[in-house]
């Protein structure tokens, strides 16, 4: 495996921790076709679209910390509004994560801890 495969499979696992988070979560599968139309994915009062702005922007370690300040594990949309921004974040080029002090592994690892913290640690460890 080189180091490209390498990152599009952490990309790939990080996709399907999110389905797998989203599936127990809310009762339902994961479509990703859903999320722009439904406008409850949000964190203190940011939608998770201002927090993909940050990230676009570079402001990837910001955005996290606004995220991870912010975040109440106990309502669910907040839980899944940051799993979607490590999704997202994910999908990024590595040369643009280089970038702005971030990976992929840092994705994620903060994914991990977020189902842990929401109570789903077995998901991480599933995934490992």
């Amino acid at each position: 495996m080189n180091f490209s495969d390498e990152k599009d499979y952490i990309m790939r696992i990080i996709k399907e921790m999110v389905r797998v988070l989203f599936s127990l979560m809310m009762g339902k599968t994961y479509q990703a076709v859903e999320l722009p139309k439904e406008n409850k994915y949000q964190v203190a009062g940011k939608s998770l679209e201002e927090y993909e702005k940050l990230v676009d922007q570079g402001r990837i370690n910001e955005a996290e910390n606004l995220l991870l300040e912010n975040l109440d594990y106990t309502v669910k949309e907040e839980v899944l509004t940051v799993a979607l921004f490590y999704q997202y974040v994910s999908e990024k080029e590595d040369a643009f994560l280089s970038l702005h002090d971030y990976s992929k592994e840092e994705a994620l690892e903060g994914l991990k801890a977020l189902a842990e913290g929401a109570g789903y640690g077995d998901i991480g460890e599933v995934f490992s």
